[in-house]
């Protein structure tokens, strides 16, 4: 069976739209917020710029909980043969890279597009759209 699909995504949800179906599937994300730090770290009084072990740890919970996400978006997918991935920042880039890693299913054929954030029903429509004008 020649399963298309379409995802919407961004860092805070991803909207999954299987052509034929009339239905999403909305995988939400437990990333937490990027933690902005001030100041060059270190020691009070000191003027290095070493930084305190709390930062290098957010990013690298940051991360964690990313590929996480994207594992989650990626078992939500299913073996999809092509897939449109579409969203308004670089979590569609993200996501490519990620299905990159995944080594126990075949690569499927990906098509990346710009998009604000959409309704479903849009979601559903744009999906249908493409994989009619690109069969």
């Amino acid at each position: 069976m020649n399963t298309r699909a379409g995802v919407w995504i961004d860092h805070t949800k991803a909207v999954i739209a299987v052509v034929g179906r009339d239905t999403t599937t909305v995988v939400e994300s437990d990333v937490p917020g990027h933690t902005r730090f001030t100041g060059g770290g270190g020691y009070p009084g000191s003027t290095s710029s070493q930084r305190g072990g709390s930062e290098r740890q957010s990013e690298e919970r940051n991360r964690n909980a990313l590929d996480h996400y994207f594992d989650e978006v990626i078992k939500a997918l299913g073996h999809a043969e092509a897939l449109l991935i579409f969203g308004p920042g670089e979590a569609k880039q993200q996501l490519v890279e990620r299905l990159g890693h995944v080594t126990t299913r075949p690569k499927p054929n990906i098509t990346m597009d710009t998009a604000d954030r959409l309704t479903d029903a849009q979601i559903i429509a744009k999906v249908s759209k493409y994989f009619d004008a690109h069969p």
